[in-house]
This record gives C-alpha cells, structure tokens and sequence, in this order.
C-alpha cells in the first residue's frame, strides 16, 4: 500500500495528537493548572496553547499574514494562551483543541495546493519577506504538538508517575 503526503501529514498529527491528549488522561482540573517543575508550564496550559497555536497556523493558511499579526492584544492573548484559568476545564480545552484538530484535518484533505505560500506577517522572529507554504505550515503543527507533547509527559511524569511513552 502506498500513501500520499497528506495522509502522512494526517497520520502524522493524529499519532501526535494522540501523544498529547494521553497526558491528561484522569487529571482533574486543579491537575491541569499543577505546575510541577520550574517552568511555568502546566498540562492544561499547554493543551490551550497547542489548540490556539494551530488554529493561528491554520488562519494563517486560510486569510494570510493579518491572522497572525502582533498587537498587544494578541500579545496579551498569547501569554493567556498558556494558562488553564479558574473560568476554564479541561475538558473544554480538550473539546476545543479536539474541534480546532478536526478543522485542521480537513484543511489538509481538502486544499487544493499544498505548495500554496502566504507571506509571513512581521516579527521579530520571522526573516524579512519571508513566506510559507501550506505543506510548511503543516509540518510545523505537527512539530509543534510533538514538541509540546514531550513537554507534557515530563509535566505528567511529575504529577504521578504517569509516562506517555512508557
């Protein structure tokens, strides 16, 4: 059997995906806001910033670089981004990172050029006139979520001994 790069890609983001939502299996919602090492980084926060890192990503593909531009609201938002307040629960994050996936998937089955770039807004953080394609910016979430996915599993590791991969 032979696959196409966007079932990669798909498979890809679910496996990782999968990573992720396994590490808040069980927890409470006072779990989900522990922090549980020096960083300020807690399970509920991470899976809230994951979500809205991607639906930014995907916004991006969709109405270009004014998706992702830097205000102090967005840069406010970002920092909020990491937080599981007191008004929130897992849960709903969960559901929220769940539908923000299923956007994301079907973007990916559907586009009609993966090839296609948008200009990226202007950042620091970004080189001058620099573009992404939709392929790049799939890639990219799926980077993201793994990278953040080992993030939480030493977060969890730390709440009760839990390992995502073990």
């Amino acid at each position: 059997m032979t696959t196409n790069e966007r079932d990669d890609l798909l498979e890809s983001l679910a496996a990782h995906r999968g990573f992720l939502l396994h590490t808040v299996q069980g927890l409470t919602d006072d779990q989900a806001r522990q922090r549980t090492t020096v960083s300020e980084l807690t399970l509920g926060g991470l899976i809230k910033h994951v979500a809205r890192t991607e639906r930014s990503w995907v916004d991006f593909i969709l109405d270009g670089p004014a998706a992702m531009e830097m205000t102090e609201d967005s840069y406010a938002e970002h920092a909020d981004g990491f937080v599981l307040r007191e008004d929130e629960t897992l849960a709903d994050i969960v559901a929220e990172y769940e539908k923000t996936a299923q956007r994301t998937d079907e973007l990916v089955r559907t586009l009609p050029e993966l090839g296609a770039t948008q200009p990226l807004p202007v950042a620091p953080w970004f080189p001058p006139g620099a573009q992404r394609s939709a392929r790049r910016v799939f890639v990219h979430i799926v980077a993201e979520t793994a990278q953040h996915a080992g993030h939480a599993d030493i977060l969890r590791e730390a709440i009760d001994g839990q390992k995502t991969m073990g």
